[in-house]
């Protein structure tokens, strides 16, 4: 793994110590990352995800695009889960796309964390 990509996973374990964090070497200077059991909010009948995405060797210079959570995800309200979320497959495991790329992408900016932290908060209100 490139050092940044290195770091990248670093900032994230540490900013969510309470969640295991598995990171698998993409063979390429990037990484598979998978953030275990990250809680969200309303409106989800799971009170808990984890949250899956590779990290690139390009990075920072390349977007941390898509996300993707549980295939079981459900809402309370029994609605379909909605605009940019659908069906999807991550390293092999069924799975729920997140589809929240950045646009304007800043790399002095924009860290994996940030990104993963955006995503959170839109899923916990979507």
């Amino acid at each position: 793994m490139t050092p940044e990509v290195e770091g990248a996973i670093h900032e994230i374990a540490a900013a969510y110590p309470k969640c295991p964090l598995e990171h698998v070497d993409d063979g390429q200077g990037g990484a598979f990352v998978t953030l275990k059991d990250v809680p969200i909010e309303s409106p989800y009948e799971q009170a808990t995800t984890w949250f899956g995405f590779h990290i690139t060797h390009t990075y920072p210079y390349a977007d941390v695009y898509p996300h993707f959570v549980r295939h079981d995800l459900r809402r309370r309200d029994k609605k379909p889960l909605g605009t940019g979320l659908g069906v999807g497959n991550f390293r092999n495991q069924p799975a729920i796309q997140i589809s929240r790329r950045s646009n304007r992408l800043n790399a002095a900016t924009d860290t994996a964390l940030l990104k993963l932290q955006k995503v959170i908060r839109w899923l916990s209100r979507n």
